[in-house]
Order: structure tokens, then sequence, then C-alpha cells
């Protein structure tokens, strides 16, 4: 850190919920793009590990979305960028995971370590006076948890709105009652919403939603917070002048800003390119194949021979690869999709990378090198047969072994997905194609 200080002040909140497919993330646009139609600048963050959230809230605010987490991001990180944020923004909108409570560390752990009030968005579909308990309970739960109101979500009528609005404990107000409508809905698959690229006529969605959400009263801002922290240090230029292509489409999306910031900041000339639809690699010397969806586009992957083969003509080159998830999937021998096609893939590892029709593997890990720890997650629904044997494992933060690093020639690959921020030195090496020094498990 510097000794600098970053100083602002904004409306703000952290937008929860007491568990999943409550509404949150679609009430979180929604409120982003109600704001932003008012002429406020909206800038939404997103808690915890997430690729597809933030896709959607940075077409409903206009604004970069960029990931919180105490532990993944480091506390330090989420003070600066809240506080950056406030500098210039109208409205921080948080968009919370899972359960308020959920997660170690939660939601409510972020609100409270950035000092935001909760605002939980409560499913009432089924519910009346009921409504008010769980209301009371999310708010009680905590003692330096600030909650003032809640939103009511999919409400059945006026007369339901009322019987929700009147369950109320002292203390606590309903803040609106959102009405069941489709303008509310967005569709998911397996590792979450759609990619916002996918979804013709979002942005026509979000302005209906943000009046859906307008006639419900919630075009009030939340309290205003003053926010302040220290100014980090500017990342070393360990990456001058190296010339990063990075896949970016369908097929492999999960990216980071903060880690495409990290590269630049070190020095990287960074190059988008789509393994999908071009034929061929920008000039690089380095290559970074990202998570994603290879397996919804495998017929197009594979068909593409002349990428593929500047991919191979990449790794025979001795230069390097990062391939994360689905970019691990992708540098396999042969792909199984969900409806059991097989499609022949980079062939860089020897084996199959295999749709397995359910969750595989889900949560928080890290990698440990002497050029530092590397944290993030990881989550997918697909199974890795190799006879490659790993170089090195991440592991969960119980310490136990987790999601395989493999290795081979200046090829890094593993369904482990990094936050680079954490560890700038070990980004760098890898990057530079630089020998790995894992720790000892």
């Amino acid at each position: 850190m510097t000794d600098a200080t970053i100083r602002g002040e904004a409306h703000a909140a952290l937008i929860t919920a007491p568990g999943s497919g409550q509404g949150k993330s679609m009430v979180t646009a929604a409120l982003a793009r109600l704001h932003r139609n008012a002429g406020r600048k909206v800038r939404v963050f997103k808690h915890g590990p997430d690729y597809l959230d933030p896709m959607v809230q940075e077409v409903a605010s206009g604004q970069p979305v960029y990931q919180l987490h105490p532990w993944m991001t480091g506390e330090a990180e989420c003070r600066w960028r809240l506080a950056e944020a406030a500098r210039d923004a109208d409205l921080i909108l948080v968009e919370g995971s899972m359960g308020l409570f959920d997660g170690d560390p939660s939601s409510a752990d972020l609100a409270i370590l950035a000092g935001l009030p909760a605002l939980p968005v409560i499913d009432a579909w089924g519910m009346a006076q009921t409504f008010g308990a769980v209301a009371q309970g999310l708010a009680n739960y905590h003692p330096d948890l600030a909650i003032h109101e809640v939103i009511a979500n999919r409400v059945g009528s006026t007369g339901h709105g009322r019987l929700l609005a009147e369950s109320m404990p002292t203390g606590l107000s309903l803040l609106g009652a959102i009405p069941r409508h489709e303008a509310m809905a967005i569709p998911d698959r397996h590792l979450g919403l759609v990619q916002a690229g996918e979804l013709t006529g979002l942005d026509a969605q979000l302005d209906a939603a943000a009046e859906v959400l307008k006639e419900a009263g919630l075009d009030r801002l939340p309290v205003r917070v003053t926010l302040e922290a220290e100014a980090p240090e500017p990342p070393p230029r360990l990456l001058e002048g190296v010339r990063i292509a990075v896949a970016r489409d369908d097929a492999f999306a999960f990216l980071y800003r903060a880690n495409l910031d990290l590269l630049t900041q070190m020095g990287a000339e960074l190059h988008f390119f789509s393994p999908l639809t071009e034929t061929g690699l920008p000039k690089c010397d380095a290559l970074w194949l990202p998570g994603g969806y290879p397996e919804l586009h495998g017929q197009t992957f594979a068909g593409n021979a002349l990428m593929l083969a500047e991919i191979r003509a990449h790794h025979s080159a001795g230069k390097p690869i990062l391939a994360e998830c689905g970019g691990l999937m992708a540098c396999m021998e042969t792909l199984v999709d969900g409806d059991g096609r097989k499609h022949a893939m980079l062939g860089l590892m020897p084996g199959t990378a295999r749709m397995a029709g359910k969750l595989s593997a889900l949560g928080l890990q890290s990698l440990a090198t002497e050029d530092g720890e590397l944290r993030g997650h990881t989550y997918h629904h697909s199974v890795l047969e190799t006879p490659r044997e790993p170089a090195a494992h991440a592991r969960r933060l119980a310490g136990s072994p987790a999601e395989p690093v493999y290795v081979q020639g200046r090829l890094v690959a593993s369904y482990f997905h990094g936050y680079f921020p954490s560890a700038p030195a070990l980004t760098a090496a890898i990057f530079r194609g630089e020998p790995l020094r894992f720790t000892k498990e």
C-alpha cells in the first residue's frame, strides 16, 4: 500500500437474499438500469468468484464490474475498489452470492468489512406474514450488519404486497414489492446465467425490468456512505513488452477484468481473438485459453482446422500457454459433450474431457508456489480422463488437495481459475514460460 488515501461518498447497498434463486441478480441489474436511465452513474460489483453475473451487470450499468471477496481478492482490495468507485459514482450496488450468511467469507462479511448496508431480496411467492419473520431473522442474525429495509420479489398481487408490508417488524420497512413479470426472468444453464452476449434483446429487457421496479417504488436511493482506503502499490512491470493472445468468444469468455488489468499494468500487450471464428492467432509470445463453454461449441472449434494448427504450432515452438477449465478441456485429445458426441480437440495433452451431467467440483482453492499463492476457485460439470500425472495440486481452504495442475512443456493447464492480482509474480512467470516452483504438498 502507498501513503495515498482514496476517499469518496456514494449511495450504496449490498443486494443479497436468504438463498440462491430468489432473484437478486436480476433485481440488481434492474436497479442498476433504473438509476442509469435516471442519469446517475452506477457502479456494480460482485461478491465472490463469478464470471456470468458481471456480464449482465455490465450491460445494465454501462460500467466495468469487478469481483470483491475478502479471501480471493483480499480485504484491502475490497476497500480500495469501493472507495475508488465512490469518488465518481452516484450509486454503488454490490451483488451478493448465495444466501446472505452462506460461505466463508460470506456476503455479510463483505458488507460488514466495507461498511455497507445489506438490502435483502426475498422471494415472497407462497408467503404472507412469514415474510416479516424471514426479514427479521436476517436483520437480527449478526449485530454488526445493518439491514434497514427489504425487497419482496415475485409478489402475486397488490393485496399480497399489502400483507407483506404489514408483516414487517418494528425497525424494518418494505422498500418495494416486485410483481411476477417476464422482464424479471433471465435464462440460466449448468454454470449459471446465460452469457450476456447470447441474450438477444437484453437491453430492452433491462429497460422493461427497470420500469417494473420504478412502478413498484424502488426508485429511491439507498443510504449514502463514506468509503475510504489506502491506495494500492502499482504492480511491478514483469511482463514489459510480452504479447499475450487472449481467447474471447462464446466458448472462451470467463475473464476477470482485474486479471486483464493486471497483465496490462505489468506491461503486457493483450490481443483478443476468437478460436471459433478466426483462422489464426494474433502475433504473440504467450497464449491464454480461459474458461467458458467449449462443450457447447465443440463441433465449431474442432472444425476450425487452421486455428487448431496455429495453437499446436505455438505449443510446439515452446511458447507459454495458460489453459483454465474450458481451456484445459480444449487442450485434450477429445471432448465428449453433454449429448455424448465426441469432438477432436487440440491434443496438447493425452486423454478426454467428458461432460458428467452433474456438478463435478465447486469451491475456493489456492495454488502455492515460491512465487506466491494464487487464489481462485473451481466450478465445472466435466471430468478429465488422462494418464498425465499432475505437477501439483491446488488446495482447498481446509488444506486438502484439490484440482490437479498439469505442466507439459510450457503449457500450464488446470480446472482451477486463478485471480491474478493475488500472485502477480507467479502470473508473470506463467506467461513468461518460466519453470513453476511449486511448494511441496
